[in-house]
């Protein structure tokens, strides 16, 4: 049994001091212990199919930790989008936002593993995602690694022993990892991106994202799946169809609000829309507004114009279908 594991480094895209000074302190501590093979890699959101840093993230078949800027939901299903499978490994590092109103800690992974639709059948090594805002001091990720290290090897192993054994000559793909003991840095610079992922472990496929969105971001597979089909069709800023999704399944990893950039979720109990409550706008109107900004930016007539249009001539011809009820009222 091998008892090494990948560990995925994510750059962040803030040149922020103490960002750059963890990254430092993480990179240089793992290069020095066997037992991980490091892989450095441009910000997790920015990759493109084309990249190099795909590529590296391709050649890891075997379990892996994803150490990121973003919420584990987040850098979990951007992977999954990028079509990194695996099985949703829970990390024991969380913020104190990711945290259930009830004060329960929420589970992130009733958001895995990935649904069939985007889940390969060979797709069993567990990913572990940490989000690096959970801890200020690199030494306090390292018991972390450990653990995982040790729990993903086991249960590899484990699975080993109980699958049919493979013939002899066969290439057991299932541990491989990179054996140069050097670390894998693919860190050239990315432009910044900005488009939705899909939480599978959420959706429901109903097509409101679909419907809402008027940019061509989304499309259907074979089997009548939503998914991204043009993610750089979306209006940079804009999450609005990440508001009107029923289920909380659409992402974007760069917004402040932790509930569109992948925050826990709490299922159940009683929702109430405080918006509505106070008088404020529905997450809905916020969306349709957003939208709308887009439409005007990208020169097009916003969907809230037509409506007013649409409304205005129905109440012309209300006022003049009335004058006429009125004339053939008098019997003239």
């Amino acid at each position: 049994m091998s008892g090494r594991i990948s560990v995925v480094l994510s750059q962040g895209q803030s040149r922020h001091p103490d960002k750059r000074k963890l990254e430092e302190e993480l990179v240089a501590e793992l290069i020095g212990r066997p037992q991980f093979d490091l892989c450095v890699i441009p910000n997790l959101y920015d990759i493109g199919w084309d990249d190099s840093a795909f590529l590296a993230l391709e050649g890891i078949t075997g379990p892996m930790i994803v150490l990121s800027w973003h919420y584990p939901r987040a850098a979990f299903w951007t992977l999954a989008q990028l079509g990194i499978h695996g099985r949703f490994g829970k990390s024991l590092l969380h913020e104190a936002e990711e945290e259930t109103d009830g004060g329960e800690e929420s589970s992130q992974s009733s958001s895995g593993p990935p649904s069939s639709a985007s889940d390969p059948p060979a797709s069993k090594r567990l990913i572990y995602c940490i989000d690096l805002r959970a801890r200020e001091r690199a030494e306090e990720y390292f018991e972390e690694l450990e653990r995982i290290r040790r729990e993903a090897t086991t249960r590899l192993y484990t699975l080993q022993l109980v699958s049919a054994s493979p013939p002899a000559d066969a290439e057991d793909t299932s541990t491989a990892q990179p054996t140069t003991g050097e670390p894998l840095a693919t860190t050239a610079p990315l432009r910044r991106r900005w488009y939705p992922v899909i939480d599978y472990g959420r959706c429901t496929n109903c097509m409101e994202c679909i419907d809402f969105c008027l940019f061509g971001v989304y499309g259907v597979d074979a089997m009548e799946q939503i998914l991204v089909e043009q993610p750089d069709n979306c209006r940079k800023g804009c999450p609005a169809c990440s508001r009107v999704c029923p289920e909380n399944a659409i992402i974007f990893p760069q917004h402040k609000s932790p509930a569109i950039a992948g925050g826990a979720v709490a299922d159940g109990g009683l929702k109430i829309d405080l918006s509505q409550l106070f008088g404020a706008p529905s997450a809905q109107e916020i969306a349709a507004r957003e939208r709308d900004e887009q439409l005007m930016l990208a020169g097009r007539t916003p969907v809230g114009q037509v409506q007013r249009q649409r409304d205005a001539a129905a109440a012309e011809r209300n006022e003049l279908d009335d004058m006429l009820d009125e004339l053939d009222a008098m019997e003239l």
